[in-house]
């Protein structure tokens, strides 16, 4: 619960996404100073490759606080010298994209405090919530804590726990998770400035990694997964990479699926891997372990996206027809 009655502590947040937003907005509300916000530098987006502003800057300069994007933070000299001038009490770090050279960690007198969006050690790295969902895992949560050299290995400040919906996505997790790590760190700056919070040590042992997600991650292995991990690797990798395969040579986008329980399934042919079952305009595929999926929503390379009976009525496929690479 957030302290009213807290000093207001003078600040710099380094920010960068969508995520970021809702812990700079509730340290605003509890009456902390933004000194400075810290964000990366405008990106071409799109299509059109038009050059946007990071939400944490588009919000930061809705309330007129001032900005700073460095290209980079490490040796530059211009931005140290205004950090130092500033003399933050406290650093707030939530999804930056930037590692925190020692200089900055060794600056404010309580430290630089980050937010990451899993329960450490589990899922250090780039990418945690996207992997919590992929792994196919009931609860994730938050982590404050106090940064260190090291990828996400410094102390756990305060945790919080979040359950994982059966059909939730990363999308959908990355709002909650953003909006519930909000106050999370709130608290946890009043626990360091009135000294009733101490930090504990990470348990090293039971790290596992979150690393960045490559495109590749997307596409589907019929042979080697069942059903299930394909459907929460698409959960997982949304909105990009997705859930992908090949039909005829052609990338073929799986926008929706799930898992396919029809009784008729077990008097099916045969099939191996990859393979699909045509079943009153239902595309049902064969996956590792004796598992099926139903997709629901696709789209074929150079064509709009469509339901599966849309899809059949444009491009005829029977039963027996193969997605993705033969098995060796």
């Amino acid at each position: 619960m957030v302290n009213p009655m807290a000093a207001s502590l003078k600040l710099a947040f380094c920010g960068t996404p969508s995520f970021a937003v809702p812990t700079l907005e509730a340290l605003l509300a509890a009456g902390h100073e933004i000194a400075l916000v810290v964000s990366q530098p405008d990106r071409p987006v799109g299509r059109a490759q038009q050059l946007t502003a990071p939400a944490v800057k588009q919000s930061a300069l809705a309330v007129g606080l001032p900005v700073t994007q460095p290209e980079k933070i490490r040796s530059n000299a211009e931005f140290r010298a205004q950090l130092e001038a500033i003399a933050p009490d406290a650093i707030v770090v939530v999804a930056y994209g930037r590692i925190i050279p020692p200089w900055m960690l060794a600056l404010p007198r309580l430290g630089c405090i980050n937010l990451h969006g899993s329960l450490l050690p589990k899922y250090r790295g780039a990418a945690p919530i996207q992997w919590a969902v992929a792994m196919g895992d009931a609860f994730t949560g938050n982590t404050t804590m106090l940064l260190e050299e090291g990828l996400d290995t410094g102390p756990i400040l305060l945790q919080q726990t979040v359950e994982i919906a059966r059909n939730q996505t990363a999308v959908d997790l990355f709002d909650l998770l953003a909006h519930a790590g909000a106050p999370l760190v709130v608290d946890t700056l009043t626990g360091l400035a009135d000294g009733t919070l101490h930090h504990q040590p990470q348990n090293h042992s039971f790290a596992t990694f979150a690393p960045l997600l490559d495109r590749e991650d997307g596409r589907m292995d019929f042979a080697a997964r069942a059903a299930i991990e394909l459907k929460n690797r698409w959960r997982g990798f949304q909105p990009w990479p997705g859930a992908f395969t090949t039909l005829d040579g052609k990338k073929l986008i799986v926008h929706r699926m799930e898992l396919a329980n029809s009784p008729h399934l077990a008097e099916a042919p045969s099939v191996g891997p990859g393979q699909l079952h045509i079943e009153n305009q239902r595309m049902l595929v064969a996956c590792a372990e004796d598992t099926w999926l139903d997709l629901l929503e696709l789209q074929l390379e150079g064509k709009k996206r469509n339901t599966a009976a849309e899809f059949l009525r444009g491009t005829p496929l029977a039963s027996g027809a193969r997605l993705g690479a033969p098995t060796p």
